[in-house]
């Protein structure tokens, strides 16, 4: 995995079902035009945060719940020429044709980007438990945020964790309503880390993080990359994986 585009929506709670068929519909346009994988996430504990969270990134309401999604291409090479294909003029598609494959939330509050993985381990399943992060990390502090978090792995591996994204802002605008900035209060000078943690399920997730919380190795530096009081986090299940060429 090279490159990724991650999202982050609020669909109402009731939709789950068509948001799953509209997914598995619509997502299969991105395999056509390169991607290798797409997974969206459905929320299972999305707690609000006293800074920042999910329901608030995407002004989720209280009857709605957050999708965290991603898609993998192979390059960013690809993933420009499949959207340059999407957007061209005259391009139809039944699978972007809202009265054929209507949209079941709200699209001017879901929040995107494209991001640059810097660190990539483990070697997780499709059905696997997700933990999503958003984090602010100053610009230059790029390559301490990325050694502290390739040097974390060993330990999360070591409480069952199964695989571990970290990846860079790269291609990240700003939006009118809400965007990835918005989401984690970004001050001047701050990227978005878009990131997520595999577990082989809620169960061994929840216990790690009891676990976690008592462990002296998890004292964290006086000189932190990041502003944790603005990291956004959260749990989630996989509802949609679609696999293509890699």
């Amino acid at each position: 995995m090279t490159y990724l585009d991650g999202f982050v929506l609020a669909v109402p709670t009731a939709n789950k079902d068509k948001f799953v068929a509209h997914a598995n519909k619509g997502d299969d346009m991105f395999i056509d035009f390169g991607a290798t994988r797409i997974v969206e996430n459905w929320g299972a504990d999305t707690p609000k945060g006293h800074t920042t969270d999910f329901p608030g990134a995407v002004e989720a309401r209280d009857d709605e719940t957050i999708v965290f999604s991603w898609v993998e291409w192979p390059d960013k090479a690809t993933r420009d020429a499949g959207y340059a294909k999407m957007m061209a003029p005259g391009f139809e598609d039944e699978r972007m044709d809202p009265e054929k494959n209507p949209m079941p939330f709200d699209g001017k509050r879901m929040i995107y980007g494209g991001f640059e993985p810097i660190v990539t381990h483990g070697d997780p399943s499709d059905d696997d438990y997700v933990q999503g992060f958003l984090i602010p990390v100053p610009e230059d502090r790029r390559e301490d945020y990325r050694q502290m978090a390739g040097d974390a792995w060993d330990m999360f591996k070591g409480y069952g964790a199964t695989g571990v994204v970290e990846a860079w802002g790269d291609d990240v605008p700003e939006g009118k309503q809400t965007d990835f900035y918005r989401a984690v209060k970004a001050k001047p000078g701050e990227k978005v880390v878009f990131s997520w943690m595999t577990w082989p399920d809620r169960a061994t997730c929840d216990a790690a993080s009891e676990k976690m919380r008592n462990d002296p190795a998890m004292k964290m530096p006086d000189d932190m990359p990041f502003d944790g009081k603005r990291m956004v986090w959260g749990g989630f299940e996989p509802v949609v994986v679609l696999n293509g060429k890699r």
